[in-house]
């Protein structure tokens, strides 16, 4: 078990959201297919979801093309791009759950004493209002998106800095992710990280040489214990 002095900060767990805390796939292919729709393409599968979700919804809607076989202008890229974001705020939990065994984890590690996190390359708001939905908004410190710093996912700082607006412990922070992303932020900021095999990436995660491997949220607490330099 962690140990915790009064006057120390708390250890950390922090999460990416999209294919790591939640299956969000469905919703976020709906509103790519949207839009494809209305530009004359062919829609994609939610089953393609792994290799075309994971960098971004700007990079979603240029994979979304591609496979139709349209290039897109940045200018072109930007305008969609803002009626992506209105109408998946519109869409945000139709079809998106949790992942199992992730509510038994938070309460796992909250019961530990550790402080809950997420920092996602998701909107802010969309992030927030995602989580409520999903019924565990305030299980978290700090929920913080691509447009909460000046700086987002890769750049380590916006793990550090959702880790200082939480109130964690730095020293004794863990990330869990699912993708590419994910593992480069959290090793650029010295920060040990698990990944998570089911969420949205273009290479196994294993490639990816995170510090551990889940299978499944009911290992979770366990790989936290084994990263976390304050457990005895």
């Amino acid at each position: 078990m962690p140990t915790t002095s009064p006057d120390s900060l708390p250890p950390i767990v922090v999460f990416d959201l999209d294919g790591t805390l939640a299956e969000t796939a469905g919703d976020l292919i709906g509103t790519l297919n949207t839009i494809l729709e209305r530009e004359g393409l062919p829609s994609v599968a939610v089953s393609q979801a792994r290799e075309l979700i994971g960098a971004g919804a700007r990079a979603l809607i240029q994979r979304g093309f591609a496979a139709g076989g349209r290039e897109l202008t940045p200018t072109r890229l930007d305008e969609l791009f803002r009626v992506f974001l209105a109408h998946y705020g519109q869409h945000l939990c139709e079809a998106s759950h949790l992942f199992p065994g992730v509510v038994d984890s938070l309460d796992r590690l909250e019961a530990a004493g550790y402080r809950l996190a997420v920092c996602t390359n998701k909107p802010e708001d969309h992030s927030v209002r995602l989580l409520e939905l999903l019924g565990v908004k305030a299980r978290f410190a700090a929920i913080c998106g691509r447009d909460t710093f000046p700086y987002f996912k890769p750049d380590p700082r916006h793990l550090t800095e959702t880790i200082a607006r939480a109130g964690g412990d730095p020293a004794r922070a863990v990330m869990v992710g699912d993708s590419r992303t994910d593992v480069a932020t959290a090793k650029a900021a010295g920060i040990p990280v698990v990944a998570v095999p089911f969420g949205y990436t273009d290479v196994p995660v294993e490639e990816l040489e995170p510090d551990v491997v889940i299978q499944h949220f009911e290992e979770l607490y366990e790989a936290v214990l084994r990263l976390d330099p304050g457990v005895a």
